[in-house]
């Protein structure tokens, strides 16, 4: 029943968080009208969709993982009863933040829209802030030692090229 209400509850933190960060205010923001490409570069369109799906599919990992993995959400009021350190936790710590950004510069891009950018630019410190000020002090209290080493062989942003195959945390 744990794993149940797990799965309904980072669904309901789907929609509502990054629902709202990468859908509503990009949204708000373009009326998701194209402008004429970035820098008059067409390319950039395709790589805004690829970064898109690219984002999405991270996003929908890292949530199913921490229902299905960690018993939990990524909601601080319903954490994860383990550490989850699989899939794209092997290539960086935060990809939930990472996705997220870049979905909203991939709709930059794909839109042409420059205040997409400076957003993306926002939510990705305020997201390092979080991270710095709360999120990494609350998981070394709940995990300690485990997550100590997680950090030793996983970066916080900057994705892995290979994925960390050491043992599981």
């Amino acid at each position: 029943m744990k794993r149940v209400s797990a799965i309904f509850a980072s669904f309901l933190f789907l929609v509502i968080a990054p629902g709202i960060v990468a859908g509503v205010v990009p949204w708000t923001i373009t009326d998701w009208r194209p402008r004429p490409p970035l820098l008059g570069v067409g390319l950039l369109v395709w790589a805004g969709g690829a970064l898109i799906i690219a984002g999405v599919l991270v996003l929908l990992d890292a949530f199913v993982r921490f229902a299905v993995e960690g018993i939990g959400t990524p909601a601080p009021i319903y954490p994860t009863e383990r550490l989850v350190a699989s899939g794209p936790y092997r290539f960086a710590r935060n990809p939930m933040y990472v996705a997220l950004v870049a979905v909203i510069f991939g709709q930059a891009l794909l839109l042409g829209n420059l205040q997409l950018i400076v957003y993306g630019a926002a939510v990705w410190l305020v997201s390092h802030i979080f991270v710095l000020a709360y999120e990494e002090p609350t998981l070394r209290r709940r995990y300690g030692a485990q997550f100590d080493a997680y950090c030793t062989y996983v970066p916080r942003w900057l994705p892995r090229l290979t994925p960390y195959e050491g043992a599981d945390f």
